[in-house]
């Protein structure tokens, strides 16, 4: 063992002091080491905060058929500046944080400052992303975004066409993304800055057939990734447009099984005459569906507390996911679902560190990490699924038994 690591009687070991104040972890952190297949893999108990999802405005420019906004009845606000520099200068003493993302259930380039609150957070040595419809992404924010060192920029498109991009993006224009990201890319050549462009595709019924074009797509828009998500309905118009069924409530495997063989595949062309055989191969098969973070022997995973992320709402108060950041309802596997907001902490008054620090927070990532929560997903759901209050095991508010995000069946950028 290299000098300066100590070991316990249960077998954690702690780093040395300097190594632990260069990953922003104290050195009361408790590690556990795990004999994988690469070697061994260190892994803090409960994550440092490495990430902050700031919520600039509730409010939107569209009124989408598939929107939050369709489900809740709260007023809509937007952070005030005095807010966000809190929230700055409280991270500045975060020496863990790496990214701060911009986006919620609102439209951030609506936000009087939006350049503003990029530059701060990268003057912090955050890494930056907004996701956005673009449709706001004029001239002066693009090249004040660029000139921020704004990293990525996430487009949510949800038609290939103008057409079906529009119909589920009520008042969407897709031909003016088109030209707004142009300039967004011309910006971005004249600055010599390597901002990233991506697509966030949310699948359902109505537009699965254009995941075809999506490819032509992103080339035409300069995206280098996308992001493919399924649909969670906020109204029961949209119950019935969901792609998942089964696999929403299937447990993660922890090894092979007999009854759902693992599919290994290799590098291949996909030719046209593979996509029927594919096709009935995987109605048969899966694969173990395992997230590399994941611990073993649970059923969910949360990307949220696995990745050490705080969502911050536009009014400053706290959240552990961006899916608790407010409350509303929503249908899962086509049942109603009353979500109520789960709230640590208000930023005006308390800075991140100490909120992250609550026993009542430490507690609920202890909780979430575990997984232990009943599988709502997978037997039905009971009358105790129709909210987040509580479930048949008794487990504290919030619940996250029900949720499709520990699934991996909707995913974030």
């Amino acid at each position: 063992m290299t000098t300066g690591w100590t070991e316990s009687e249960n077998g954690r070991i702690s780093p040395p002091a300097d190594t632990l104040l260069r990953l922003g972890f104290s050195p009361e952190t408790s590690f556990t080491l795990h004999d994988v297949a690469e070697g061994l893999l260190l892994r803090p108990v409960d994550p440092p905060l490495t990430r902050v999802y700031v919520e600039p405005t509730s409010a939107c420019n569209l009124s989408c058929r598939t929107c939050i906004r369709n489900s809740w009845s709260e007023a809509t606000g937007t952070m005030s500046m005095e807010t966000y520099r809190r929230l700055i200068e409280g991270l500045r003493e975060v020496p863990s944080l790496r990214k701060v993302s911009f986006w919620g259930f609102g439209e951030p380039l609506l936000h009087p400052h939006i350049v503003e609150m990029v530059a701060l957070a990268k003057g912090i040595g955050a890494q930056t992303q907004i996701v956005t419809n673009a449709l706001l992404l004029d001239e002066e924010k693009a090249e004040g975004l660029v000139a921020a060192g704004l990293d990525s920029l996430v487009v949510s498109v949800d038609g290939a066409s103008a057409k079906v991009h529009a119909d589920v993006h009520t008042g969407a224009d897709l031909e003016t993304v088109h030209r707004n990201l142009m300039v967004l890319r011309i910006a971005r050549v004249r600055a010599r800055h390597d901002l990233e462009i991506g697509i966030e595709f949310v699948m359902m019924r109505r537009n699965v057939a254009e995941l075809p074009a999506l490819p032509d797509l992103a080339l035409s828009m300069g995206a280098s990734f996308i992001v493919l998500t399924h649909l969670l309905p906020y109204t029961e118009e949209l119950k019935d447009e969901i792609l998942y069924g089964m696999d929403a409530g299937t447990c993660y495997f922890d090894h092979r099984s007999k009854w759902a063989p693992e599919v290994i595949m290799p590098r291949m062309d996909w030719r046209r005459e593979l996509h029927e055989p594919l096709a009935k191969l995987f109605m048969r098969t899966k694969d173990n569906g395992i997230p590399r973070e994941r611990r073993k022997g649970v059923s969910g995973y949360c990307r949220f507390v696995g990745e050490g992320s705080l969502a911050v709402a536009w009014d400053g108060q706290a959240s552990p996911c961006v899916a608790l950041m407010h409350s509303y309802s929503c249908f899962v596997h086509r049942r109603p679902k009353s979500i109520r907001r789960y709230r640590l902490g208000d930023i005006a008054q308390e800075s991140p560190s100490e909120i992250w620090g609550k026993e009542e927070y430490r507690r609920f990532r202890q909780r979430v990490d575990e997984f232990d929560f009943p599988p709502c997903t997978d037997c039905g759901g009971c009358q105790l699924a129709e909210s987040n209050e509580e479930d048949c095991i008794g487990s504290p508010f919030p619940t996250c038994g029900d949720c499709l995000w520990a699934k991996g069946v909707i995913q974030c950028p």
